[in-house]
Protein backbone atom coordinates (compact mmCIF):
# COMPACT_ATOMS: atom_id res chain seq x y z
CA UNK A 1 0.00 0.00 0.00
CA UNK A 2 1.19 3.50 -0.76
CA UNK A 3 2.89 5.28 2.12
CA UNK A 4 1.36 8.57 1.01
CA UNK A 5 -2.10 6.98 1.16
CA UNK A 6 -1.39 5.64 4.64
CA UNK A 7 -0.32 9.11 5.77
CA UNK A 8 -3.76 10.45 4.85
CA UNK A 9 -5.12 8.40 7.74
CA UNK A 10 -8.42 7.58 6.08
CA UNK A 11 -10.39 4.40 6.80
CA UNK A 12 -11.08 1.99 3.90
CA UNK A 13 -14.78 2.88 4.21
CA UNK A 14 -14.07 6.46 3.10
CA UNK A 15 -15.46 7.51 -0.25
CA UNK A 16 -13.12 8.20 -3.18
CA UNK A 17 -14.23 11.84 -3.07
CA UNK A 18 -13.12 12.09 0.55
CA UNK A 19 -9.71 10.68 -0.43
CA UNK A 20 -9.24 13.30 -3.15
CA UNK A 21 -10.49 16.15 -0.95
CA UNK A 22 -8.13 15.16 1.86
CA UNK A 23 -5.21 14.92 -0.56
CA UNK A 24 -5.97 18.37 -1.97
CA UNK A 25 -6.10 19.85 1.54
CA UNK A 26 -2.70 18.36 2.33
CA UNK A 27 -1.03 19.96 -0.69
CA UNK A 28 0.59 23.36 -0.28
CA UNK A 29 -1.34 26.18 -2.03
CA UNK A 30 1.71 26.99 -4.15
CA UNK A 31 1.70 23.41 -5.43
CA UNK A 32 -1.92 23.79 -6.47
CA UNK A 33 -1.22 27.12 -8.19
CA UNK A 34 1.47 25.84 -10.58
CA UNK A 35 -0.35 25.09 -13.81
CA UNK A 36 2.49 23.06 -15.31
CA UNK A 37 2.21 20.53 -12.45
CA UNK A 38 -1.42 19.73 -13.25
CA UNK A 39 -0.66 16.38 -14.90
CA UNK A 40 1.56 15.38 -11.99
CA UNK A 41 -1.23 16.21 -9.53
CA UNK A 42 -3.70 14.14 -11.55
CA UNK A 43 -1.27 11.21 -11.51
CA UNK A 44 -0.87 11.66 -7.73
CA UNK A 45 -4.65 11.57 -7.23
CA UNK A 46 -5.00 8.50 -9.45
CA UNK A 47 -2.30 6.66 -7.48
CA UNK A 48 -4.04 7.54 -4.22
CA UNK A 49 -7.35 6.27 -5.54
CA UNK A 50 -5.72 3.01 -6.67
CA UNK A 51 -4.19 2.56 -3.22
CA UNK A 52 -7.59 3.30 -1.67
CA UNK A 53 -9.27 0.68 -3.86
CA UNK A 54 -6.60 -1.84 -2.83
CA UNK A 55 -7.19 -0.99 0.83
CA UNK A 56 -10.93 -1.49 0.38
CA UNK A 57 -10.34 -4.92 -1.21
CA UNK A 58 -7.95 -5.90 1.56
CA UNK A 59 -10.57 -4.85 4.10
CA UNK A 60 -13.28 -6.91 2.39
CA UNK A 61 -11.13 -10.00 1.90
CA UNK A 62 -8.59 -10.20 4.73
CA UNK A 63 -5.55 -12.36 4.04
CA UNK A 64 -5.14 -15.45 6.23
CA UNK A 65 -2.32 -15.28 8.74
CA UNK A 66 0.86 -16.97 7.61
CA UNK A 67 1.54 -20.32 9.21
CA UNK A 68 4.58 -20.41 11.14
Amino acid sequence: MSRVYQNLGLPPEASPLMVVRTAIRRLHPDTLAVRSWREARKRYYRELLQAHAAAQLADQFPQPAEAG
